[in-house]
């Protein structure tokens, strides 16, 4: 079935496509060396567009699936729209994206606790 004239897979290849462009930017980013050199006074330096751009992208992504899964499931609620198959799609984005972005927080964590552990 169609979402807004679009289907599913469509849907599904498109933010596929989303995410492995982002994952090359991430990789150019990462492969510039956009952090400063050591005993620069402790300075590190970072390209317009970096990761901290790039992070919150990917926030404000995973933060509109969600708004768009509730809007979706409260539409099915109200009686407004009739394919499950849609807001479950919908739903199962959302959990997919955020589960991805909480993997993504926990490495960044374990790799500054491993930073931070080092002897100096």
């Amino acid at each position: 079935m169609a979402i807004n004239g679009v289907s599913p897979t469509d849907s599904v290849m498109a933010i596929r496509n989303a995410i492995l462009q982002k994952n090359a930017a991430l990789r150019d980013v990462a492969s510039t060396g956009t952090v400063g050199a050591p005993g620069v006074g402790g300075a590190q330096g970072t390209a317009p567009g970096g990761f901290t751009e790039a992070l919150n992208s990917a926030l404000q992504q995973v933060n509109g699936l969600q708004t768009q899964a509730g809007e979706a499931a409260a539409s099915f609620e109200r009686g407004e729209t009739t394919d499950i198959a849609a807001v479950m799609l919908a739903k199962q984005q959302a959990s997919v994206s955020f589960e991805a972005t909480l993997q993504v927080r926990n490495k960044l964590l374990s790799a500054y606790k491993d930073i931070m552990s080092m002897p100096v």
